[in-house]
């Protein structure tokens, strides 16, 4: 399949790193939210971020100007000039399906329509449309201009055609693909996420503060952010979600959240979003 023209659905901050990369790697792309607003805001923040590139000498000012004039607003009934959609909405199983269904119902048969879904089956919301064999998931990491993977999920429908159209898509796009079946928090959260609400217990348990339980696993594994930090980072309410997806769906109660990850979220302390989670900001 050669994909001129991508729609992107989720005109969040996921949607347009999307949007963004697309564009920069020569697709046409149409942002799609059920808010105007959004759209907008999606595309002004891509400007931003265009420029900033630009101001620090990484990229050229044509570029900059190509990358944003193949970036379009588009309604859901654009999508039909598309063959290819990724849906990027909140991670909410009724919505995504119900975004597909739209999806479904506006471009062509054989489009290919990809969620970038963090933990919700691919399978469940492939049965939700017509032609479930094109249904795959594609989870980009955040933010994604600047992270180089993409996990690619199949669900038990899913095409040979539908797969390699996405690795295709997503190479075309700079990044480096992995395949995962289609189980709870496939490769990347079934891992981390369990690391993260490892964290959280050390923290709950008084182990140490969570500076030094950052410092020490920053200095101590060499990765770029202590887990505490990444979970503010990501959103613990995301993490909350993630981890009883994992606990629901895997059956173990390794993987059951951690109290304190629970408190937090309950207090509305989401992490650099709000300003406050294991750390403030």
């Amino acid at each position: 399949m050669d994909v001129k023209v991508l729609a992107v659905v989720g005109a969040g901050q996921m949607g347009a790193g999307i949007a963004q990369v697309a564009a920069q790697n020569g697709l046409e792309v149409l942002l799609i939210d059920v808010n105007p607003e959004f759209v907008q805001k999606g595309l002004a923040g891509v400007r931003s971020q265009l420029d900033k590139a630009v101001g620090k000498g990484k990229l050229k000012a044509e570029e900059a100007q190509a990358t944003v004039s193949r970036l379009k607003a588009g309604t859901p009934e654009d999508a039909r000039r598309a063959q290819f959609a990724v849906e990027a909405v909140t991670e909410n199983e009724e919505v995504k399906k119900k975004v597909f269904r739209s999806l479904a119902e506006a471009m062509p048969k054989d489009a290919v329509l990809a969620t970038n879904t963090s933990s919700i089956p691919i399978t469940r919301i492939a049965a939700s449309v017509p032609n479930p064999e094109r249904v795959i998931g594609m989870h980009f990491m955040n933010p994604v201009p600047v992270m180089q993977l993409v996990e690619v999920i199949r669900g038990a429908q899913t095409s040979d055609a539908t797969y390699a159209a996405t690795r295709a898509l997503a190479e075309k796009m700079g990044k480096t693909t992995v395949l995962s079946k289609d189980m709870p928090g496939f490769i990347v959260n079934r891992i981390l996420i369990p690391m993260l609400n490892e964290a959280c217990f050390a923290l709950q348990e008084g182990l140490a503060s969570a500076e030094d339980i950052d410092t020490a696993m920053k200095l101590g594994t060499n990765v770029p952010m202590g887990p505490l930090t990444l979970a503010d980072f990501i959103g613990l309410d995301t993490c909350l979600y993630i981890a009883e997806v994992l606990h629901k769906g895997l059956g173990d109660d390794k993987y059951r959240p951690a109290p304190l990850l629970r408190q937090y979220v309950d207090a509305g302390w989401l992490g650099r979003k709000t300003k406050r989670g294991f750390h403030r900001y």
